[in-house]
């Protein structure tokens, strides 16, 4: 049988017209625009709410931390001065407050802080004969080295004999004082409760009772307390031969009253994070090395404390960042008091805010915020890495 075969080749054949083709990639492309589009739609508004609630408060802040206000007719008045707000914290009329009255230096004074230079400077080598240096990493650890050895400084005039502390040092007590006892009173519960003990369950939901209340409620609480003529420990007081004393006429023992409030109130925080990531970890590891004769220290020391560190570095610098701003606690419990010993940085702009300075209420704001940057620096970029890498 004879087949005929179209005498025309294959490479002859009148392609299909572009159209036909293309109409499937044009719907597609049409599709992608019109997603582009609606995202654009729904994510705009919630952007330029942010930025409206965040970024121009802080441009506005900024400027008036550069001004001076002054109420006038019919409104106020704005006068930008520079940097006198800061000047004035740091070098004039507001710095015994801001930093605190510091105390004739001593040998004593001098040999402190001669060691704490050259643990820097070592630290500082210590990068430099790694070999792997840049330009941004060096700068970056000088500039830390400068901020610590400046805050070394304050701290050894302001805490000895004949110094007193300012708001600055006041605040770094309340955060890294508050801190350690909070992590340490959190992992020893944490550690408690996750033991098969009878009644775990009960006190997991009792240790959590402090942050069901509001940090005002927590201030008249220990304000209430720490009475010791009418307060609902007043007959242990009176036992203790404490009646007549007052927690809130010394320094120390006003932020110490303080303290405790702020311990009680946030070691739940902690508390709760760390029984997580207890039982999270992995039990492999915790059966081989109780096979293996593994006593509880070395449990905790190599399985426990590798496998919550990455939690607990994250925890500690949430705590961290929160802690610096301490507000009501020493407002409600102390105002400040007495005179400025309990008066934290928040607790300044909030007092210079009602005295309608806002120009020096913006500037003690905006020292805050260097602060809580230059401390949030340290910990993620030298502490939580060099713990991370260890792991």
């Amino acid at each position: 049988m004879h087949i005929e075969r179209d005498p025309q080749p294959l490479a002859q054949i009148e392609p299909q017209s572009e159209s036909s083709l293309s109409l499937p990639g044009r719907l597609h492309g049409l599709t992608s625009q019109a997603e582009r589009v609606s995202s654009s739609i729904f994510l705009w508004p919630a952007v330029l709410a942010l930025l409206f609630l965040s970024i121009f408060p802080l441009i506005v802040s900024l400027y008036l931390s550069l001004s001076r206000f002054d109420l006038a007719k019919g409104g106020f008045k704005l006068t930008f001065i520079g940097l006198t707000n800061y000047r004035k914290l740091l070098f004039g009329s507001e710095k015994t407050h801001f930093l605190g009255l510091f105390a004739p230096s001593t040998p004593w004074h001098w040999l402190i802080f001669g060691l704490v230079v050259v643990a820097l400077a070592v630290f500082l080598g210590r990068y430099v004969r790694r070999g792997n240096i840049s330009g941004g990493g060096l700068l970056g650890r000088v500039l830390m080295v400068a901020g610590l050895a400046g805050l070394a400084w304050m701290v050894i005039h302001t805490f000895g004999p004949g110094g007193r502390l300012g708001t600055l040092s006041v605040t770094l007590v309340f955060v890294f004082v508050g801190i350690f006892f909070q992590y340490s009173l959190g992992l020893s519960l944490a550690l408690l409760t996750v033991q098969h003990l009878p009644g775990r369950r009960f006190f997991r939901v009792v240790f959590l009772l402090p942050m069901m209340i509001t940090p005002v409620g927590v201030a008249y609480m220990f304000r209430m307390m720490t009475d010791t003529d009418k307060g609902p420990f007043n007959p242990l007081w009176q036992a203790a031969g404490l009646a007549n004393f007052s927690w809130f006429n010394d320094p120390w023992g006003a932020r110490t009253a303080i303290l405790i409030a702020d311990i009680w109130q946030w070691t739940p925080f902690m508390f709760i994070v760390l029984v997580a990531a207890l039982e999270s970890q992995s039990m492999e590891p915790l059966e081989a090395a109780i096979v293996d004769g593994a006593n509880p220290w070395q449990i905790f020391r190599y399985i426990t404390w590798p496998a919550i560190l990455p939690v607990s570095m994250t925890l500690l610098l949430i705590r961290m960042i929160e802690a610096f701003k301490i507000v009501d606690l020493p407002n409600v419990m102390t105002n400040g008091g007495p005179g400025t010993a309990t008066e934290s940085l928040t607790l300044q702009a909030f007092i210079n805010w009602r005295a309608i300075e806002l120009g020096s209420s913006a500037a003690v704001a905006y020292m805050l915020l260097f602060t809580v940057t230059f401390f949030g620096l340290i910990f993620v970029n030298l502490i939580r890495h060099q713990a991370v890498e260890k792991l």
